[in-house]
C-alpha cells in the first residue's frame, strides 16, 4: 500500500513531508462508504467551486475540493475527513505545479482550508454540527508510525469528530452548514479557541480576508431550480459559473454588434440625405462643389 515506505530516518530527523507518506500512497476512497446521498451532493459543490473567485488571488493559487479524503493528522496518517467542500487560498491549484490531486494532505501541503463547506442531510447533521458521540475507527487497522514505519497494531485512540478536527485542528477560519430540507444556511467564524456563530443578514456571509461572500441564490442551476449556495463579490454580484461568463459573453458581443449596425445604418442614412441635397442643388443650378469645397 505505501511502496515508499519505511523510510530511513536520519540525524537531525527528516521533515514528515519527507517521511510520511503523500496523496499518492494515501487511498482516495473507502470502498466501504456508501455513495453521494443524492444529486444536490454533487451539483451544489460545483456551483461553488464555479464561483469561488477571490479577486485577492490568482487562478493559479485556488484550489477547490468536493468529497475528497482530507488528512490532517501527521501522527495518524489514515485517519482523515471527507468535506462536501472546502476552498484553500494561497496554494497551487495543482500539487507541485504539476498533477491533479487524489487527496488532500495536510503536511504535504503546508496550507489548510480557509473554508469549509458542509451540507446537512437527515444521517450527518449531528456529526456535521459536532453534536454526536463520536467516529468509529478507519477500516485500514494498519497505521505509519512516526518513524516511518509500518505498526500493524490498530491504535487505541479514536479520531476527533469533524467539528473538532475542523476547530481545533485544522483551525478552519469559516465553516458552513446548508440544509436543503430546511433552506437553513449557518455560518461559524473561528474566535479565538472555538467557533463561535455568526448572525446571517439575507442569508449572506461576507469574508473580508479573501474579499468575498457567501449567499442563498434562488435560480435555475442546470436545470433545476431551487436555492443554492453560491459566491458573490464586493458590490453584491453572484459571480457567474463558466457557462454564465460564456452567455455574457455573447451578449455582450450581440450588443457590440447592434451597436456597430446601428451606426452603420446612420451613416447610410446620412450619405443618402447628403446625396439627396447634392441633387436638389444641382436642380437648383447651384454647383454644390462650391459648398463641398470651400
Amino acid at each position: 500500500m505505501f511502496p515508499k515506505y519505511p523510510v530511513p530516518q536520519t540525524e537531525p530527523p527528516r521533515s514528515p513531508k519527507e517521511t510520511l507518506p503523500t496523496m499518492y500512497d494515501l487511498p482516495s476512497e473507502n470502498p466501504e462508504e456508501p455513495g453521494l446521498p443524492d444529486e444536490f451532493h454533487g451539483l451544489q459543490p460545483q456551483l461553488l467551486s464555479y464561483t469561488f473567485r477571490p479577486s485577492t488571488y490568482s487562478a493559479s493559487q485556488i484550489f477547490t475540493g468536493s468529497d475528497m479524503n482530507l488528512y490532517y493528522d501527521v501522527r495518524h496518517p489514515l485517519w482523515y475527513k471527507r468535506p462536501d467542500w472546502f476552498g484553500v487560498v494561497g496554494v497551487s491549484r495543482l500539487y507541485d505545479e504539476v498533477d491533479m490531486r487524489l487527496s488532500y494532505v495536510i503536511w504535504q501541503e503546508g496550507v489548510n482550508p480557509f473554508v469549509i463547506v458542509e451540507l446537512l442531510s437527515p444521517g450527518t447533521e449531528k456529526e456535521d454540527l459536532g453534536e454526536n458521540d463520536g467516529e468509529k475507527l478507519p477500516s485500514v487497522s494498519e497505521e505509519i508510525a512516526g518513524n516511518g514505519n509500518i505498526n500493524h497494531e490498530p491504535s487505541l485512540e479514536k479520531p476527533l469528530r469533524k467539528w473538532e478536527v475542523y476547530e481545533q485542528v485544522l483551525r478552519i477560519p469559516y465553516y458552513v452548514v446548508f440544509s436543503r430540507y430546511t433552506n437553513r444556511l449557518r455560518a461559524f467564524k473561528l474566535d479565538g479557541a472555538r467557533y463561535e456563530e455568526l448572525e446571517l443578514s439575507d442569508s449572506r456571509l461576507w469574508m473580508p480576508e479573501i474579499d468575498l461572500g457567501l449567499g442563498l441564490w434562488h435560480g435555475d442551476y442546470l436545470g433545476v431550480d431551487r436555492l443554492w449556495l453560491r459566491w458573490y463579490d464586493s458590490e453584491g454580484n453572484w459571480i457567474p459559473t463558466p457557462e454564465e461568463r460564456a452567455e455574457q459573453a455573447q451578449e455582450r458581443a450581440d450588443e457590440a454588434q447592434e451597436r456597430a449596425d446601428e451606426a452603420q445604418e446612420r451613416a447610410e442614412i446620412a450619405e443618402t440625405r447628403l446625396q439627396s441635397l447634392i441633387e436638389r442643388l444641382r436642380e437648383s443650378g447651384i454647383d454644390p462643389d462650391r459648398f463641398l469645397n470651400g
